[in-house]
């Protein structure tokens, strides 16, 4: 039997650092990408808040330490990665600013580069 998946594509600076997590937080996220990609929520998927309907994190605790997969599903067919981050805010769980910065700087030009 088949089954009917979207396509997870990345952008290359996303795959970079995704490919800096340590081995079982990657073999973790990729399952859950897996998920997505079956089209169902994997239980540690949720709205980024800010950003609209369709962007979404991977919310990802490994051994003591935070890790992050943003992706997009509203942009294409695909389900794209765009940002990939250990978290490492003192602040509680809010997002550091210089991650949200570059989450907004890749959406747009994920956006003109499919446009």
């Amino acid at each position: 039997m088949s089954r009917n998946t979207r396509p997870i594509s990345w952008l290359k600076g996303a795959r970079k650092d995704f490919v800096d997590f340590p081995d079982g937080a990657q073999i973790d996220m990729a399952r859950a990408l897996t998920i997505l990609a079956e089209g169902r929520m994997p239980d540690i998927g949720k709205a980024l808040a800010g950003f609209g309907s369709g962007v979404m994190e991977l919310a990802l605790r490994h051994r003591g330490d935070a890790f992050r997969v943003v992706y997009a599903l509203q942009i294409d067919t695909d389900i794209w990665v765009v940002h990939a981050f250990q978290k490492k805010s003192k602040s509680g769980i809010k997002t550091p600013q210089q991650d949200i910065d570059l989450i907004h700087a890749r959406l747009k030009r994920l956006r003109e580069m499919l446009t």
